[in-house]
């Protein structure tokens, strides 16, 4: 058969061009899905005598005992763009948990944030970036007003990430922690939603920017609200949705409690204390129920979009830590649950255990083998079709 001239060039190109760069989750996620945990600012801001990550080998060596694959951190992009060597004065976010510090802090993130990913990459960890945008002293993320401030800001990291030949240890690119909520990121317009086309821009401009400078990575933004009108949201800029989920979001169990996500008063971790675990084990069959609703959500959304899922924070209680009257027990037995459920369901390409896996949060991290066995579980687990 005689090819036609168009039909000659197109087969002479193609034959000629490299193959594609592999996307990063590709590159990571083989066999199994990835047992990952979300260490956030902690991993630089937590590092005094005590806090858990003042020895970045010791944190991670434990971490891959416990059968990690990856860590979620903050990579602090609009700092890195203002000033990546600059030390900068952090405000606290709230004064009652554990993320982070929870009072002023100086932090330097260049070349702290490149030392750390050698790291990972030396104890086998891969590192999903993400941000939440911490308020400086100037409070410097007020100036990404716009989708491309934004894709700029992450650019600059990437750029700075890249320069040092580190890219390869990167899983994937979330440009904004539980996007559009104003606790995260303030610079969006006042009741900015998703299921809107201002939504759509400012996920889909930033995206398409980093695509051109790095095609070889994958974007998303995570989320953990507007679950309720997901079907009318576009999320095919995103090459995988990274949703949050509680026990608590298809229940009223913090309404029961009395928890409000108070930052600033005490009476949210009182209640905790007074009346979580005996409302839970009043009824566990119902909490437990609700939890199973929530993953089984998660996997349709993720079927209608076609798109895989990462959970990063998740299945027990949102917020929690270490202290009197306050057991983890009963959020073991959810995080379980909510794993087990994941694992299950043939969507999930990263799972966590708990948005609680990280050595500050001492009462659950010392439990080396109930992190085993759940990740164990995670990698005995099968992945969307693709991977």
């Amino acid at each position: 058969m005689i090819l036609d001239r168009r039909q000659f060039l197109a087969s002479s190109v193609a034959a000629a061009a490299p193959n594609p760069p592999q996307s990063s989750l590709h590159s990571h996620v083989k066999k199994h899905p990835l047992a990952i945990t979300m260490w956030d600012f902690s991993w630089l801001e937590r590092r005094w005598p005590g806090a858990g990550y003042e020895d970045w080998d010791l944190a991670l060596k434990e971490l891959k005992e416990r059968g990690y694959d990856a860590v979620r951190i903050d990579a602090y992009p609009h700092l890195v763009q203002a000033g990546a060597t600059k030390t900068w004065e952090l405000l606290p976010h709230w004064w009652f948990q554990d993320w982070g510090a929870a009072s002023r802090c100086r932090v330097q993130v260049q070349p702290n944030l490149n030392e750390f990913i050698r790291r990972c990459a030396a104890h086998g960890i891969c590192v999903g970036l993400s941000t939440w945008f911490r308020e400086d002293l100037n409070n410097t993320r007020m100036k990404l007003a716009t989708p491309g401030a934004l894709g700029a800001a992450w650019k600059a990291t990437l750029d700075s990430i890249a320069a040092d030949g580190l890219l390869p240890h990167i899983l994937y690119v979330d440009l904004c922690n539980e996007f559009p909520l104003d606790v995260w990121a303030p610079f969006t317009p006042k009741g900015l939603s998703r299921a809107t086309p201002a939504g759509v821009q400012w996920m889909k401009e930033p995206i398409e920017m980093l695509r051109r400078a790095y095609p070889a990575l994958d974007y998303t933004f995570s989320f953990t609200s507007e679950y309720e009108n997901y079907a009318k949201q576009d999320v095919s800029m995103l090459d995988f949705l990274e949703l949050h989920l509680w026990m608590t979001h298809f229940s009223d169990f913090y309404k029961q409690v009395g928890y409000h996500y108070e930052r600033y008063d005490l009476k949210g971790y009182d209640n905790l204390a007074l009346n979580a675990e005996r409302i839970y084990r009043a009824n566990p069959k119902h909490w437990q129920a609700r939890l199973e609703y929530g993953v089984d959500f998660l996997a349709k959304w993720s079927v209608a979009a076609n798109k895989p899922l990462i959970t990063t924070e998740c299945w027990s209680l949102v917020d929690y830590k270490d202290g009197p009257m306050l057991p983890w027990d009963y959020l073991q037995e959810l995080c379980v649950l909510g794993t087990q459920r994941a694992a299950s369901a043939g969507r999930w390409v990263a799972i966590a255990t708990s948005n609680f896996c990280g050595p500050q949060f001492r009462g659950m991290w010392r439990d080396v083998a109930w992190h085993r066995r759940l990740t164990d579980e995670i990698h005995a687990a099968r992945t969307p079709a693709g991977f």
